[in-house]
């Protein structure tokens, strides 16, 4: 018999659930299909990322004998034709969770024999609840029950020998891209970085992931958002890392980092239960801000000409790589939402538009706990100062200088308030966009002015 193997956002041949299902039933087809309603949402770079991968994995199929079948159309026509022109018996596809996603999946299980296999996240989001039946809606108790429910070991499936596929079926071709130099591609650099970080970064994560000047993140976001790498290995391995670590602090490291990877199946979760996060404030408290939304302060925001050094070199970084550093993902996200009063759904957007790894789940979580709207979030009266942050976890401005080089010669003890000694930089505003002291108090008006309209209105 013959099976689908329809590749969406899990690019690997190692654990593959969904690839394991569709072995069973003898040949299979490793089909992928450019859908232009996601293609049209997903931003160039992105795309590119995504083709590179394509690539890896034809040739990592070839060497197993098989191949990529590649065609462009909506899903459930390109199933279709493929499950009539090879008499297939049936199609295997991980199980996602975005509102389009599972929209789509239900549409096209009514007319083909879709099979949705778990394989995206280690628990699926109906399987963790409180007692009373409902989701989790803070992260600490979800946390808690999400490693108690977690199987004594999480085994861990090869990649196959061979996969038997039929020749000479019609595929288009793969589009050649430019590949990023900051994040190569493909299931085996996922596999690479993982090692490499798992060999010592991961034992001083803990106190080394928020300094920006430092490399001591993973760097998997991107691999983990296509599935080139499966959230199940990654707390596999964060598992066998805590278990083995030698130190209280090797051990911390490990701890975090695992907990950094619950955050994301937290989010999921978050999305699954509650899809009108994509639109609106979780807290409907906070669903009627009044916003500024000065579009000429939004576009400095953008392009890192806000006066704000640490803001500007975040802002860059991503332009530059299409990745920012998490803690200047807060930095500048609480610098758009509550310096500027700059709705946090526009910077969502432009994030989504510009990092390799815009993950929706991921992105709109972390936008909404800093902006103080989501589940769990922050209180919305915490907002960040970027210049404390900045002395913090970037001392000697080396972070600045590298994505900020207007500011290469400027001294640590001025680079994160230039303004402040009335240095007149060539090529970069003298002055930051707002009075951070004012803005406060304006956007601690603004969000109390929303809480007051909601509980008038309950």
């Amino acid at each position: 018999m013959t099976a689908i193997w329809w590749i969406r956002r899990d690019l690997r041949l190692k654990d593959n659930p969904t690839l394991q299902a569709a072995l069973e039933f003898g040949k299979v087809l490793p089909v992928f299909v450019l859908d232009p309603h996601l293609l049209k949402r997903t931003s160039p770079r992105k795309q590119a990322f995504l083709f590179e991968g394509l690539h890896h994995l034809d040739s990592e199929l070839r060497q197993r004998g098989s191949y990529l079948i590649l065609r462009s159309g909506r899903p459930v026509h390109v199933l279709k034709t493929i499950l009539d022109e090879n008499k297939g018996k049936t199609i295997h596809a991980e199980e996602d969770y975005t509102p389009y996603a599972r929209q789509r999946d239900h549409s096209i299980g009514q007319s083909l024999p879709l099979q949705l296999v778990l394989g995206q996240t280690v628990q699926h989001p109906e399987f963790i609840r409180k007692t009373d039946g409902t989701p989790y809606t803070v992260f600490t108790p979800y946390s808690r029950t999400w490693k108690s429910l977690l199987p004594g070991s999480l085994s861990m499936s090869p990649a196959p020998v061979h996969i038997d596929t039929p020749a000479n079926l019609f595929t288009e071709n793969i589009p050649e891209t430019n590949g990023s130099d900051s994040f190569p591609a493909g299931e085996l650099e996922a596999y690479r970085r993982l090692e490499s970080f798992l060999a010592d970064p991961i034992y001083s994560y803990a106190e080394h992931r928020n300094y920006l000047d430092l490399d001591g993140t993973s760097g998997l976001s991107p691999y983990l958002h296509f599935g080139m790498l499966g959230l199940r290995r990654a707390v596999y391995r964060a598992i066998q890392a805590l278990e083995t670590a030698q130190e209280t602090s090797a051990r911390r490291g490990a701890e975090v980092w695992l907990y950094e990877l619950i955050w994301r199946e937290f989010y999921i979760q978050i999305l699954y239960h509650f899809p009108q996060v994509t639109r609106t404030a979780f807290n409907p408290a906070l669903m009627n801000i009044p916003w500024r939304n000065e579009t000429t302060e939004f576009k400095a925001w953008k392009h890192g000409r806000t006066g704000v050094p640490i803001v500007d070199a975040a802002m860059r970084q991503m332009l530059a790589t299409g990745w920012m550093h998490n803690r200047a993902r807060m930095i500048v996200a609480s610098y758009l939402a509550k310096d500027l009063l700059v709705d946090w759904r526009w910077g969502e957007r432009w994030f989504m538009d510009s990092l390799i790894d815009g993950d929706l789940a991921a992105n709109n979580g972390g936008w909404q706990w800093t902006a103080g709207t989501g589940a769990g979030a922050a209180p919305y009266f915490r907002i960040f100062n970027p210049v404390l942050q900045s002395q913090k976890f970037d001392p000697h401005g080396n972070y600045i200088r590298r994505w900020v080089p207007e500011l290469e010669k400027i001294g640590e003890n001025d680079i994160h308030t230039p303004w402040l000694r009335s240095l007149r930089i060539k090529g970069y505003p003298d002055r930051p966009l707002v009075d951070r002291e004012l803005a406060r108090e304006r956007t601690l008006q603004a969000y109390k002015r929303s809480k007051s309209s909601w509980e008038g209105n309950k």
